[in-house]
This record gives C-alpha cells, structure tokens and sequence, in this order.
C-alpha cells in the first residue's frame, strides 16, 4: 500500500469526497476559485501553488493501488460505499492516472489586495466535473505554507 501522504485522494476534506454524488445531473464544467477573503492585513503574498502542484498534481498521481487504499478508508470512515471508485477508475483508465484540470493563477511572489482570485482551478474533461473542488482543497493548502 502507498503512504497516506502521497495519496491524493486522501489528502481532502471527507466530505468533498461525497461531492461526485450532488451535482446536477448533465453538469459537465466546474469551474471554482480561491481568494484571500481578508483578515488582519490589507493584502496577501501568493506563494507555494507551484510546489503543491508539483507534489501533489504532476504525473501519475491516482493508481489502482492509491484508489483501494481511499476506497477502504473512506469505506471505514463513512460506514458506507460513498467514494467515488468509478470516477477515479475513469481517471486511470483515460488520462493514465494524470489529472485533468487546468489551475490558473496570479503570479507567485505577488502582493494581492485581498477579495481578488489568487488562482482557479477547472476540469477539462467533461466526465471529471467532480475532481474540481477536490482539488481546489488540496491547493488551499499553499496559503498554509
């Protein structure tokens, strides 16, 4: 089995896994973005997108292996079957377990007045809708660098 840290799967807010299963049938496109929504200072310094991306989102990232180990955590952690096996079988299967998404953002090192988007994550493959907002927690990670 692979480690818990290297599994991209594992590495969301549990109930962004169920996700897959609420969206409006025919929803192809998802199309979300991060900001800073403000706090003690005025504005933010962007930084650390490029080494989430290319821990967590370059190559390779979802395998037969990594999809049984979220599958048989989720499985204990839900008490029941909500992971969704097929989406990330369809992942392997098309793209060779590379992530079909496109991240825009600002540029890394920029002071950015805060209620601007700092960077967006999108699908790029119709049948992917649901990996958008799993992804989208994994890259809020950098603003905890």
């Amino acid at each position: 089995m692979s480690r818990v840290e290297d599994n991209l799967m594992l590495a969301t807010d549990s109930y962004k896994v169920t996700h897959h299963m609420q969206y409006p049938p025919g929803t192809t496109i998802v199309y979300s973005y991060f900001e800073s929504r403000g706090g003690k200072f005025p504005s933010t310094v962007f930084y650390g997108l490029q080494y989430i991306i290319k821990r967590w989102m370059v190559g390779q990232v979802v395998t037969e292996e990594k999809i049984a180990e979220a599958k048989e955590y989720y499985s204990g952690h839900f008490n029941a079957d909500l992971f969704n096996e097929a989406g990330w079988r369809y992942i392997v299967e098309k793209h060779g377990g590379r992530l079909p998404v496109r991240i825009k953002a600002v540029p890394e090192g920029m002071v950015v007045p805060y209620k601007n988007v700092l960077f967006t994550v999108e699908n790029t493959d119709p049948e992917c809708y649901w990996l958008t907002n799993i992804l989208e927690v994994c890259n809020v990670q950098c603003q905890k660098l």
